[in-house]
């Protein structure tokens, strides 16, 4: 896969999830003053991460062949197109009396926080369509 095509869609993931980011947060918002209600946040990056690095051991170790269905199974690389963001509830933490968790001053700056990434993955969406509209003019 060529790099324009794995980066417009990587920048496409990314937004998605940042729109979950989004829903999770409101509903944290919205669930503040709920006895024994838990914060939520959401778990990307970090799968995304191992994700492209058992890829690249993968084509750094040795390759083995499976001659028969007896055999132990080799690890495959885990592909990064497969990673999907998980919705983790925060159940260390307690900030109030009636067992909620939630801070509504840090949901705030994390929505803002939030749609400032949103914009910039929107900006470098644009910036990846216009350096393929500008080898298209040459």
């Amino acid at each position: 896969m060529n790099t324009f095509t794995q980066s417009v869609e990587l920048l496409h993931r990314a937004m998605d999830v940042n729109q979950l980011r989004m829903q999770v947060a409101s509903n944290n918002i919205a669930n503040s003053e709920v006895p024994n209600y838990k914060r939520q946040e959401v778990n990307f990056e970090s799968e995304l991460k191992r994700a492209f690095e058992s890829q690249e051991d993968a084509g750094r170790q040795l390759q083995l062949t499976a001659t028969d269905s007896r055999h132990f199974s080799l690890e495959i690389p885990y592909n990064w197109r497969n990673v999907e963001p998980r919705r983790v509830t925060d159940w260390t933490t307690q900030a109030n009396a009636n067992g909620n968790n939630v801070d509504p001053e840090f949901e705030a700056t994390n929505i803002l926080e939030i749609q400032m990434k949103y914009r910039l993955l929107a900006q470098l969406t644009n910036f990846e369509f216009s350096q393929v509209k500008l080898a298209m003019r040459k």
